[in-house]
């Protein structure tokens, strides 16, 4: 009988060493299917045969062990291997590698399926799909480039002609500096140049109509006109001047006033030279001091701060309306006073109007900065202070709806300054866009699907969702890279990619089988001296079975 047992044990061992072989074999032939993860095969003793039962020690004797003859081996499991592989780059967006526990979420004819293998492509509808079977992988579709919450799946499907509209700009930011070393608008010196005929020729008769454009602190014009009389000769001149508005109309009560001018044998000027005169906050100064009394005509011209010119500081950006259509935003700065810029908006006549938003027509105002750091200490618009930044509504002569804009200056360092760096002021960004058409696509390591537009705008599109299980190797495989819930595999738990998942996704790559070659080689040699050991145990008990029965011969 125990031959038979011994038969019957080397039989099982032929058997499992087979099937041995067939997972070896299905694993080398598998070596290069993309996301494929190897199995292997453990072993068990079966029952065993009781040759004699052990004992209790006793107070005379010790106990005595079981002798136990094993009735061979049987499969203990088939495991797969679910180690990470090695990722292959492909350049390809659609193919996508998983690095984590995670599987791809893949739906066939109402059933859904789980794999590793992430060779995607869009069909003709625009569904994402593993090409070998038409399965549509499963995810989160975008609503308004915002992904919902929860874990909802349904088709990742991407209209790939669709197109957004044009979104109109609200804000503009801005940032850069303006040079504390500008020469300002505001006049600081008037200075009265040339000679005065000292027998008195060429003493005007009358104020002048026209003079000089000066401007106060605020960046306000206003004209000065001067002017020389003269009695006696030799001549006794008196210097004339009167500040009237722009337009020529009387400042208030007006500003006017009279200086005599005394000269000395050379023709010196001495006494008074220098005069000061005040309009509302702002004051000026009248530098006489170049004038001349000789026989010489009489011509006198008026130079404003010693001949400094302003250079305001000019940036634009391109801003756009609701539908889609571009307009130039252009704001002027000038240097108005220490530490005080005037800001004015402009665009051209065109493309519509602008002004101030709430109903006021201001489009310009005035920014101060701090002395200490050259950051912004405060804004006015239309010589009304603003709390944070102004705001200017834009009426597009398009036929677009009218758009309120921001003109946000920044704050501390991060916006304009004034220091003693070179001006240049810069349009950080801009909220707006055209309307475009999709050109491009990526997918990110969160499974997110980013559509890039023909305006360079970029929008989420979709998601790619991945679900993890309790038991990985409970799974059943379908084949086509694919598996199934089994009983022992538990609940799919589909989560985005990332951390709550601990899997993220890497595009443009595909996982390789996890497979390795020298290890399977190994394990076939096992498998074959097992096979062949087994062998032998049957060839053995077959010859001592001919033996027993050629005891009667």
């Amino acid at each position: 009988m125990s031959l038979l047992n011994s038969l019957f044990s080397g039989v099982s061992g032929l058997r499992n060493h087979q099937s041995m072989m067939d997972v070896i074999g299905n694993n080398i032939s598998n070596v290069n299917t993309i996301g494929y993860k190897g199995s292997r095969v453990t072993f068990s003793d079966t029952f065993s045969q009781f040759v004699k039962a052990g004992t209790n020690p006793t107070a005379t004797s010790g106990g005595t062990n079981s002798f136990q003859i094993g009735l061979g081996a049987k499969l203990n499991s088939i495991d797969k291997n679910w180690n990470q592989g090695t990722f292959e780059r492909t350049g390809i967006v659609t193919d996508l590698a998983l690095q984590g526990p995670g599987l791809f979420i893949l739906k066939s004819n109402g059933t859904d399926y789980y794999s590793r293998a992430g060779s995607f492509t869009f069909d003709a509808n625009g569904n994402l799909v593993n090409p070998q079977n038409g399965a549509i992988v499963q995810g989160k579709l975008a609503n308004g480039g915002q992904i919902p919450s929860g874990t909802t799946i349904t088709d990742i499907k991407i209209d790939t002609s669709q197109r957004i509209p044009a979104v109109k700009t609200t804000d503009t930011r801005w940032g850069g500096n303006l040079s504390s070393s500008s020469p300002t608008l505001k006049t600081d010196i008037v200075q009265e140049i040339g000679n005065l005929n000292s027998t008195g020729t060429g003493a005007a008769t009358a104020e002048p109509t026209t003079g000089k454009t000066i401007y106060d602190s605020n960046g306000t014009a206003y004209q000065l006109r001067t002017w020389y009389t003269s009695t006696g000769s030799p001549a006794s001149w008196t210097m004339n001047y009167h500040v009237v508005n722009s337009d020529g109309s009387e400042v208030g009560a007006g500003i006017n006033g009279t200086q005599a001018l005394t000269f000395d044998a050379s023709g010196k000027l001495t006494g008074v030279t220098s005069l000061p005169v005040t309009i509302g906050a702002s004051q000026f100064s009248l530098d006489l001091s170049a004038l001349t009394s000789t026989g010489n005509a009489t011509s006198v011209d008026s130079k404003l701060d010693r001949g400094e010119e302003t250079a305001p500081v000019n940036s634009a950006v391109t801003i756009f309306d609701s539908l889609g259509n571009t307009h130039t935003l252009t704001i002027t700065y000038t240097h108005l006073d220490t530490n005080t810029w005037k800001w004015d908006v402009s665009l051209p006549a065109t493309s519509g109007t602008f002004t101030g938003a709430g109903g006021t027509s201001a489009t310009s105002g005035v920014v101060t900065f701090n002395g200490s750091d050259g950051t912004i200490k405060s804004i006015t618009q239309g010589g009304n202070p603003v709390t944070d930044f102004p705001k200017i509504t834009f009426t597009p002569s398009s036929g677009a709806e009218v758009q309120d804009i921001d003109l946000n200056f920044g704050a501390d360092t991060s916006g304009i300054t004034q220091t003693n760096l070179p001006s240049q002021v810069t349009s950080l960004s801009q909220n707006g866009a055209a309307s475009a058409s999709l050109t491009n696509m990526n997918i990110d390591q969160y499974g997110k699907v980013v559509g890039i537009f023909s305006n360079g705008t970029s929008r989420t599109l979709a998601q790619v969702m991945v679900a993890t299980f309790a038991n990985l190797n409970g799974l059943t495989s379908i084949g086509d890279n694919m598996y199934t819930i089994a009983s022992n595999s538990g609940d799919p738990r589909i989560s985005e990619p990332g951390e709550n998942s601990a899997t993220t996704i890497q595009s443009g790559a595909l996982e390789q089988s996890n497979v390795d070659l020298s290890e399977e080689f190994t394990r076939m040699i096992v498998s074959q001296r097992g096979f062949q050991a087994n062998a032998r145990v049957i060839t053995t008990s077959d010859t001592l079975l001919q033996e027993i029965t050629n005891l009667v011969r």
